[in-house]
């Protein structure tokens, strides 16, 4: 049951990401309401400003998206394939493609000053490592 559980769980926040991803290259490509955190300024504040800095912010989140498709279709597939079935090399796999990028990431707190998107980082990382933790018990078999 646990088992079942867990790489539901960790299938469910790939799943989530993706969707989250491919909405994310609609803001990249369309620009429309692309918002520096919530209440901040826009992108269009930034283009009034510079259009060439809101192209590059635009094409930096077009490329982040692009990141975080491969990384989730590729989460999903391990997930529904070798995690699925037991393997216990895709435990780790799946451990360490969602921790080291989730620290990298975590990173914008001390270097550049600012909690903007730590949240979500922080919680589909979460979503994974829990769901992980719910079948931890096949690294001992």
């Amino acid at each position: 049951m646990l088992k079942t559980v867990s790489w539901a769980l960790v299938a469910l926040a790939a799943v989530l990401t993706l969707l989250a991803s491919l909405v994310s290259f609609g803001v990249a490509y369309r620009g429309a309401g692309d918002e520096f955190g919530v209440g901040g300024p826009k992108l269009s504040d930034v283009a009034s400003w510079n259009p060439e800095v809101a192209i590059a912010i635009r094409a930096r989140r077009a490329t982040a998206s692009a990141y975080a498709t491969g990384w989730s279709l590729l989460l999903l597939l391990v997930t529904l394939l070798p995690y699925r079935r037991g393997e216990r090399w895709a435990w780790w796999a799946i451990l360490a493609a969602t921790v080291v990028p989730a620290a990298l990431s975590l990173l914008r707190i001390p270097f550049l000053d600012t909690r903007l998107g730590a949240s979500t980082v922080l919680i589909q990382a979460g979503v994974v490592v829990l769901g992980l933790l719910l079948d931890v018990g096949r690294l001992r078999r």
